[in-house]
Formats: structure tokens, sequence, C-alpha cells
């Protein structure tokens, strides 16, 4: 069952109760991320994430970690481009416990300065180690190509100089623009008591005032750009980005697209899959993926080979690209990705963490709330007209954008630009 209460102070609470399960997850979902950071401030969104963890005014860190595990449950927090989730998962005779200690972390964490300096370190350590992974280095690169200047474009984790720098006054400063009643969602799903649910919420969390900081500049959408970017690395493998436009998280044709990018790369089953992988035994991993924004997104083919394959497989996946926008896909194709997509959405919500992730991601997308079988009917409806259009517009080639890392040759630089 579910239901949406707003609390006095502007602050959504939506919840699905469902009887059946023994667990219960609760996020606080704070609509901001990477991209409403200003250049001086990159990073500043994750680096609040981990500071949540390291103190309140009553309990230390150590306090935190022995009492979530005193529980048996799992309290964690991640930052995207757009959002920063608390969040906290046990059985559901302890869910007035986990709110207590959500609530203390969430109002009354220290950001104690000699905790900041040490966090310094921990995130610099974490930029490094992207660094050193070039599957995620590569997909960081090409997002920065892809988005140009804009705030997208910037790598989730910040920049070292900034993290190095900051100060305590820029961490408090920042969650006063950003962290207001009306740009935070507290999502529940599993076993509780709806109206002991409400109750604790409004308890918690009704208190939250509105600052006196004016509110954050209005996001500006993003705009797509192609070419080619290398970057020359001592690896075993190059590492390949090939991108195009996509559409925005809440786009009338997302569905249309979960079905493209199904058959082009998102499954074992796919055509990318089969025609580099399985056919021709170019790559050992090659998938294609969608990033979904307010405003827009991406269509994105990741692929590692060895570096005397480059163009074979940058040929390979632009071919597929221009079969999809001139012929869409066959009906057969459009059948089975149905099915997949219907069993994968029915088996990917049977936890309560991912019922508390679709009820916030549908609040702060969409504003209302998306049922399964409204869900399983929208895919249904999907049409091979429809899927026949979105590739004719999205899949051109005018916009495509290649990035490369890894062993380069010149001449594979000169002949690629």
């Amino acid at each position: 069952m579910y239901r949406k209460l707003i609390l006095d102070n502007g602050i959504r609470l939506v919840s699905e109760r469902i009887p059946t399960l023994k667990s219960v997850t609760v996020g606080i979902w704070v609509n901001a991320g990477s991209r409403d950071e200003q250049p001086a401030q990159a990073g500043y969104s994750h680096f609040i994430e981990h500071m949540f963890f390291k103190g309140t005014t009553t309990r230390s860190a150590t306090d935190i970690s022995r009492e979530i595990d005193a529980l048996g449950g799992e309290m964690n927090a991640f930052t995207t481009r757009e959002t920063t989730t608390f969040y906290v998962k046990v059985l559901d005779q302890h869910l007035v416990q986990a709110l207590t200690l959500l609530s203390d972390l969430f109002h009354r964490s220290r950001f104690g300065a000699k905790e900041i300096e040490k966090e310094k370190q921990v995130v610099i350590e974490e930029i490094r180690m992207v660094q050193d992974d070039p599957e995620d280095l590569v997909q960081d690169l090409h997002t920065s190509q892809v988005m140009g200047a804009h705030p997208l474009g910037r790598p989730i984790l910040g920049e070292e100089t900034v993290i190095g720098s900051v100060r305590r006054q820029d961490l408090l400063d920042y969650m006063a623009m950003h962290y207001r009643p009306q740009d935070i969602v507290i999502a529940v799903a599993g076993s509780f008591d709806q109206r002991r649910l409400e109750q604790i919420i409004a308890r918690e969390f009704g208190h939250r005032k509105q600052t006196g900081k004016a509110a954050a500049p209005a996001r500006q959408a993003p705009e797509i750009h192609g070419g080619v970017v290398l970057q020359r690395k001592r690896l075993e493998q190059v590492h390949l980005c090939i991108g195009l436009k996509g559409i925005s998280a809440g786009h009338k044709d997302r569905y249309a697209l979960y079905v493209l990018n199904s058959v082009l790369g998102g499954s074992v089953s796919s055509r990318l899959f089969q025609e580099v992988r399985e056919k021709r035994g170019l790559a050992y991993s090659i998938y294609s993926y969608l990033s979904g924004y307010s405003d827009g997104g991406t269509v994105t083919v990741y692929a590692g080979t060895r570096q005397r394959e480059v163009e074979r497989v940058i040929e390979l996946i632009r071919r597929e690209v221009r079969r999809m926008a001139v012929k869409g896909i066959t009906r057969d194709e459009l059948r089975r990705t149905k099915d997949q997509m219907k069993g994968s959405l029915m088996l990917s919500l049977e936890s309560s963490h991912s019922r508390m992730n679709k009820l916030a991601k549908d609040e702060l997308i969409k504003g209302v709330h998306t049922t399964l079988d409204q869900m399983i009917c929208d895919i249904d409806a999907v049409t091979m007209k429809q899927v026949s259009r979105v590739a004719a517009d999205l899949f051109d080639e005018k916009t495509l954008a290649v990035t490369g890392l890894g062993p380069l040759s010149q001449k594979q630089l000169q002949l690629m630009r």
C-alpha cells in the first residue's frame, strides 16, 4: 500500500507497506548532487555524505557503527550527479531505533575539524583509486567529453585540489543552500505500522527548518557533444566508450529506449555481446547502458579490447548503431526484450531496499508513484513504430562521441581524430 505525506515543513514522506516482508528500508534523499556544485565546490556533495558518518553531538563514529551492527542492519550512503542518499535497512522490529539513529546523523553530525582533515585523505585516495581503474576512468573521461563544460560532466568524487582545501564552513554553507526541507524526500518500504511510522517521522524530521540561505541556482539542461577524445596510457587493453544522445529519466519514450539499449548491448543476448565477444572474440567485456537525468541523458557503449583491434571494435559498434537507426529491431527482439524487461523488473523489486529506491525516484523525477502493474503496462505498450522512431532520432552518428584510453599508437591517434 502506497502513501504520501507532506510534513508541515515541506519534507515529503513516501511509503509502501509490504506486510509479507520482515525487513524495512528507510532512505533520506536530498535533491542535490555533483551537478549542483560550482567548479570551486567540486566534490562537496560526496564529501558531505562521508562526513555524516564521522560522529554526532551524541555518538562517535564508533558508536554509530556498533549501534547499526547490534541491530543486525545495514547503513550506508551514496552520491549521484543529482542526489545524495542516506539509508538504513533493518528488521521491522528495529525500525524505531534505526530511524532515531538516522535522524541523529542527518541533523546532528558534528563535521569536526579533525575529522574533516582525516576524511580529506580518504576521499583523495578514493579519487586516485578511480584513476587506477581504467574502466571507471574512461567512463569519467567520456562523461566529461559528451557533457563539455556542463556540471554533469564533472566527476562525482570531485577534484583533489578542491577537496584538499575544503573548510568546515564551506560544507555547512553548501548544506544550508541545498539541504532545505522542500529538497528532501524520505522513502520507506517494507513491514511497518503506517500510523506509527508517520508519528516517528514527524517527531524526528518535522522540526527541520528552512534556512536563510537563498535557493540554489536552477539546473540548466545539458547539450550533448560528439567527437573523438583519445588518451594514451600504459595498460594491457584499450578501454573504449562510444556515446550518443539519450533522453531524460522521466521521458515518455524511456521504455522504448530501454528496449533499444537491451537489444544493442544491455544483456548477454544483445547484438553487440553476441557479435563482438561470442562470434569474434574481440572483447571480454562489452555492454551498453543508459544515463538518464532530470533534463537529458546519454546512451553509452563500453568495450575493452586489444590495441590492434580498436578500429575493428569501434566499426562494429558504429555499424550496429547505423543498422538500428535505419532498420530498428525485429519483432522477435521486441517480444523477447519485453519479456526480459518485465522479468528483471519484478525480480528487482522483491527487496525493501529496491522498493525504497523506486519510491524516492518516482517522487523526485515525476512527483507521482507508478505501480508495478502500470510499469508492466507501459512496457507492453511499446510498439515497433515507437522503437524505430526513437532509434532514428537518437542513434545519429553526427552526435556520436568516441573516448579511448590505453596503449594507442600515434597512427591510431591521428587516424581516429
